[in-house]
């Protein structure tokens, strides 16, 4: 998986959903590289501020973009591993 395809489809899902990236670009390419190590780990772009559990159900709400960020983005302005922001 490539950091810039990575990028896109992440740039596009915020556009969709009327957020943004981070214009902090190091923030963003050190969560996209998280987001692949952990694809070549672990088999899934699980998000890199998050510990999967080795539960399929439990984990499957931290592919990223996560369960959680929106209603992060919501509170705080930003989701936990800061690749989104409001």
């Amino acid at each position: 998986m490539e950091k810039d395809k990575l990028r896109k489809k992440f740039g596009n899902y915020a556009k969709e959903n009327n957020i943004k990236l981070n214009p902090d670009k190091k923030i963003v390419n050190g969560v996209l590289m998280g987001l692949i190590k952990n694809k070549e780990r672990k088999g899934e772009i699980y998000c890199p501020c998050r510990i999967p559990i080795e539960d399929k159900k439990e984990d499957k709400k931290i592919i990223c973009p996560c369960a959680f960020h929106l209603g992060e983005i919501k509170k705080d302005g930003y989701c936990k591993c800061n690749l989104f922001v409001k």
